[in-house]
C-alpha cells in the first residue's frame, strides 16, 4: 500500500484540463475542472479530479485526491498478465500484455494512466467514446480488476501448478 514517506517519487500528470462557464447576471463567471493521474512508476496509481477558480488549484485539489485514490495493480514484469476490458460509461479501453521493447501503444489519457502506474510494453484501443473522463475511469478499472496467478489459484482452491497443466 502507498505510504506518504514514497510522496517524493510521485509521477503526477494532468490528464485533461476543462474551462466551464456560469453565466451570471453580471456576465460570465469560469472555473476550471482538472484531471490529474498520480503514480509511483512500480505499479501503484490513483486519479481525481479537482474544481477551482483557478487552474493551479484545481490541479493542486486533482493531486490531493489522487493520493487518496491510490491502489496497488497487478503487473507482470513490464506489462500486465493478461488482456483485459475496462469499462465506464460509454468509454471502453482495452489493455493487451505486450512482449518486451514494443513500448507503450496508447493514446492520451490511457498513456498518462499507464506511464504513472510504471507500465511499459502495452497495447491499447479505445474503444466507443473518447471522454477523457470515462476513459481514465475506464483504465483504471480494467488495471484494478487483474489478478495475480496466485490470487485467482488461490479462489478457486487450487494451486497454481494445477490451474498451468
Amino acid at each position: 500500500m502507498f505510504k506518504p514517506e514514497d510522496e517524493e517519487q510521485l509521477i503526477e500528470k494532468v490528464v485533461h484540463i476543462n474551462r466551464v462557464a456560469k453565466v451570471v447576471k453580471g456576465g460570465r463567471r469560469f472555473s476550471f475542472s482538472a484531471i490529474v493521474v498520480v503514480g509511483d512508476g512500480k505499479g501503484t496509481i490513483g486519479t481525481g479530479l479537482g474544481k477551482a477558480n483557478q487552474v493551479p488549484d484545481a490541479i493542486r485539489k486533482g493531486i490531493e485526491k489522487a493520493k487518496r485514490d491510490m491502489k496497488e495493480i497487478c503487473l507482470y514484469e513490464t506489462s500486465i498478465p493478461y488482456k483485459v476490458i475496462g469499462e465506464s460509461g460509454a468509454g471502453r479501453v482495452l489493455l493487451k500484455p505486450a512482449g518486451p521493447g514494443t513500448g507503450l501503444i496508447a493514446g492520451g489519457a490511457v498513456r498518462a494512466v499507464l506511464e504513472a502506474a510504471g507500465v511499459q510494453n502495452i497495447l491499447t484501443k479505445c474503444l466507443g467514446s473518447h471522454n477523457p473522463h470515462n476513459i481514465v475511469r475506464a483504465t483504471m478499472r480494467g488495471l484494478r480488476s487483474l489478478r495475480t496467478p496466485e490470487e485467482i489459484a488461490r479462489r478457486r482452491g487450487k494451486t497454481v501448478e494445477e490451474m498451468v497443466t
